[in-house]
């Protein structure tokens, strides 16, 4: 991801030279400023739309605004519009500066045409659930338990996995998977203990991303979710998660600000407050506009699982977010799923 943000910033930063400096010289060249203008944003275009193709999205298969021509020229239209406005209105204004005015005002007009057209895309993907077969797996449901320092309460988060996903899953069918992530008690052995089906013990803390990423590659089921040690999120609430899979789609989150979810317990102001700051900022990065990008509980189908996250890189807290990227480059469907927390003061989440 970062490789490509540096292209896409190089072509840009490329193509806004070859603008502002053909406008410049073609304007103290006595050309006048609307036809200087007018080629200018013809060619830098002509530069931004071939570069950014053959370099910025070279290895993409999955690029979308490049592959709509026209869409592409109806936003360069609008913005160009923009600075056209500009630099002729300010006609007393050396070149230089009003160019560059004009290019800032039209790039954040760019921007948001750009936005609006790919959510609009977007949307109409990642909304559509796929109409695909299971795969044969060993197991139906695999549930991965990312854990430091648990050993107090791991036995009975396993057993409790156990006991309230019975009303949709047989023991038998179902596969719970304990990633101690470095802890430096007896979390695995109480996990191996409570009867985890798989317990994988990382040697070093890895944070939350890397110890999900270890227990998804390594589960066998038809779907895969995770959720906390704690349970912030109780076990049946996994259920509809999985049903919204069961309709078509490739990846269920839940979300505790979507309509119809509740919070039993508070989780304080300051903790409330980083979590909007943390959404808000994904905004910026992301598509879509997701109501909750960190809640603690998401399920996949188990292919798609596999997919995902063997393309993961993030160890940290900001995993989530990387996996929403991921889901919006390979236009994997997607349902938000209302989910209460009921103990989020004690809500391991941010492990």
């Amino acid at each position: 991801m970062r490789g490509w943000i540096r292209r896409f910033a190089l072509v840009g930063l490329l193509a806004t030279i070859v603008d502002v400096a053909l406008f410049v010289r073609l304007a103290n060249g006595g050309h006048g400023r609307v036809l200087s203008d007018v080629v200018a944003l013809l060619i830098a275009s002509i530069v931004s739309f071939g570069l950014h193709r053959a370099v910025t999205f070279r290895d993409d298969p999955f690029t979308r605004w490049v592959q709509y021509p026209l869409a592409f020229g109806a936003v360069v239209v609008g913005a160009g519009a923009i600075d056209l406005l500009i630099v002729t209105s300010l006609d007393d204004v050396d070149p230089l500066p009003v160019k560059l005015l004009a290019v800032a005002c039209a790039a954040s007009v760019r921007a948001l045409f750009y936005r609006v057209f790919l959510l609009r895309i977007l949307r109409s993907e990642i909304d559509r659930p796929a109409d695909r077969p299971l795969a044969p797996a060993p197991y139906r449901i695999s549930v991965v338990v990312p854990a430091l320092c648990e050993e107090d309460r791991i036995g009975q988060t396993v057993a409790r996995l156990g006991e309230e996903l019975a009303v949709c899953v047989a023991r038998s069918d179902l596969e719970i998977v304990v990633v101690d992530d470095g802890s430096d008690d007896r979390t695995a052995e109480a996990a191996r203990e409570a009867g985890a089906d798989q317990v994988i013990r990382l040697e070093a803390n890895l944070g939350k991303g890397g110890a999900v990423r270890a227990g998804i590659r390594a589960a066998t089921g038809q779907f895969v979710a995770f959720t906390d040690a704690d349970l912030a999120y109780e076990p049946a609430q996994l259920i509809r998660l999985i049903e919204r899979l069961e309709q078509g789609y490739d990846v269920a989150i839940g979300s505790r600000r979507h309509a119809g979810a509740t919070e039993i317990v508070g989780r304080g102001l300051l903790r409330e407050m980083g979590s909007r700051v943390v959404n808000l900022a994904t905004h910026l990065l992301l598509i879509g506009q997701y109501r909750d990008t960190q809640c603690g509980i998401k399920a996949f189908r188990g292919d798609v699982a596999q997919v995902l996250f063997a393309h993961t890189r993030i160890n940290g807290f900001a995993f989530d977010v990387e996996l929403l990227h991921l889901v919006e480059r390979y236009r994997i469907s997607l349902v938000e799923v209302p989910v209460s927390v009921v103990d989020a003061l004690l809500s391991g989440e941010g492990q």
